[in-house]
């Protein structure tokens, strides 16, 4: 069998950034898929499934009320290695084009205090398994590490 694209990247040289996974072309629509890499592969201790999980529900809420964004949301999800999330958009874009709305919602992450929204048993499989003070942790330490002031490096896979 063939490797999928996201297996060859090499994980070894790969830092924190906001990269373009891949593009794929559904009839005369685009669709980006970004890898948003929130830890250091294989370096970093990965972030916890319940801190993860916090992070899912409040940046998917806060993407599809975004008014320049909302309605090209296609999906946000986290990777199954806990090292980052996927962001599926509708059309054709490069990295530096989503950096101010993730800036928007990792700042919306790292301030949010209260219910998680979607935390209850009727909203969620696994609503027991959130860790708020630690997603704010996490969005912070991405706004402040990455974010903040993004790098060239950061925006494109390491060759």
């Amino acid at each position: 069998m063939e490797k999928i694209a996201s297996f060859t990247i090499d994980h070894i040289k790969l830092q924190p950034g906001v990269y373009v996974s891949r593009k794929d072309h559904l009839g005369d629509q685009v669709i980006t898929t970004f890898d948003i890499r929130m830890t250091s592969p294989n370096e970093e201790p990965v972030i916890n499934t319940a801190d993860l999980h916090a992070i899912e529900h409040l940046a998917a809420t806060f993407l599809r009320n975004d008014e320049a964004f909302g309605s090209k949301i296609i999906y946000w999800g986290p990777m199954g290695c806990r090292t980052g999330n996927y962001l599926l958009l509708n059309g054709d874009y490069e990295s530096r084009d989503i950096v101010p709305l993730l800036k928007r919602m990792f700042e919306f992450i790292r301030d949010f205090r209260g219910d998680v929204p979607g935390a209850s048993a009727k909203d969620c499989g696994n609503y027991l398994d959130m860790n708020l003070p630690m997603a704010n942790y996490w969005a912070d330490k991405y706004l402040k590490n990455v974010l903040n002031d993004i790098k060239e490096e950061q925006l494109m896979y390491p060759e």
